[in-house]
């Protein structure tokens, strides 16, 4: 590859057992019923954009044969609006940090001492202080870089492709009409996510998977456990300023626009496959994985080249 262009590129409410007492009877002492973990309903829908990408990106298969294969790809690498993806992935860590048995049950039990809702909506970092909250964390955090470090190791098989294809003679071939391959791709990313069957049984499925990481808790995951927490209080519409972060929103700003440039820049088909594997999944996986750590790595996606 030429060295110009590298260097270019529902709240759930408590069940609550009343025991009856018969006349002139002791009364039976019965244990209280759990209550159900709450789903995050309202939440679901976000985290489904975030969990579609990320899957669909890892399903990118890398053996390319031919120009309409590495469109194709192309296309579902972009698709994603980073402000969506970016609101999924902490919607996505508020549905890990809810898989917490012990934080589910600490969040109910300090509801009782005041208005802990008013609180995390004002102050995030002030969830952690709620028992099984680090756990939570945890869980959280580790979702969130296995997600994003499965979406980077599909984007360096990508790369690599983007050298060993070019012994094949149509990689080397102009891509047709670029200008308005660029346009398309822009036109993906800005309609953003659109639901599919099947979407609300892989979140399930991807949420399953688990995942944990130690140490110090970062700003997207603490809102990630913020929205778990004003989820189980019935109160996730004063979340809504927690769906950002500004470290994370620039990092996937930057993702994206790194590949509007790549691919401006980008000629015959096997450059596409470079802008693919590094900007539409190295870099936003790259961004996902980061945003569970305290202080990130520096990568292409957080700066210009």
């Amino acid at each position: 590859m030429a060295s110009k262009f590298l260097a270019a590129s529902g709240a759930a409410a408590a069940i609550l057992v009343l025991v009856g007492c018969a006349s002139g009877t002791k009364p039976s002492i019965q244990p209280r019923a759990e209550a159900p973990a709450p789903t995050g309903g309202a939440l679901q829908g976000q985290a489904m954009a975030f969990e579609s990408f990320m899957r669909k990106g890892q399903d990118i298969d890398p053996a390319f044969s031919s120009g309409g294969e590495v469109n194709q790809a192309l296309q579902t690498g972009a698709a994603h609006e980073p402000r969506q993806l970016e609101a999924g992935m902490i919607a996505y860590a508020a549905l890990a940090a809810l898989q917490e048995p012990g934080f589910v049950d600490g969040v109910r039990r300090q509801a009782r001492t005041g208005d802990l809702a008013r609180r995390l909506a004002a102050d995030p970092d002030a969830v952690l202080a709620v028992p099984g909250a680090q756990a939570a964390a945890r869980r959280a955090g580790g979702a969130l870089i296995r997600e994003g470090a499965a979406l980077s190791g599909t984007g360096e098989r990508v790369k690599r492709a983007a050298y060993k294809v070019q012994r094949q003679a149509w990689s080397k071939a102009a891509v047709p009409r670029p200008a308005a391959r660029l346009a398309e791709v822009k036109r993906i990313s800005a309609a953003g996510y659109r639901p599919q069957a099947g979407d609300a049984a892989s979140l399930r499925a991807s949420l399953a998977a688990g995942g944990s990481r130690s140490g110090d808790v970062s700003p997207v995951v603490t809102r990630g456990v913020a929205l778990a927490a004003l989820s189980v209080l019935g109160q996730e519409g004063r979340g809504h300023a927690l769906m950002s972060e500004p470290r994370s929103a620039s990092c996937l700003r930057m993702a994206k626009l790194n590949l509007y440039q790549c691919l401006a820049s980008a000629r015959p088909h096997y450059e596409d496959i470079y802008c693919l594997g590094q900007h539409a999944l190295i870099d936003p996986g790259q961004c996902v994985a980061d945003a569970a750590e305290e202080r990130p790595r520096i990568t292409r996606a957080n700066y210009r080249r």
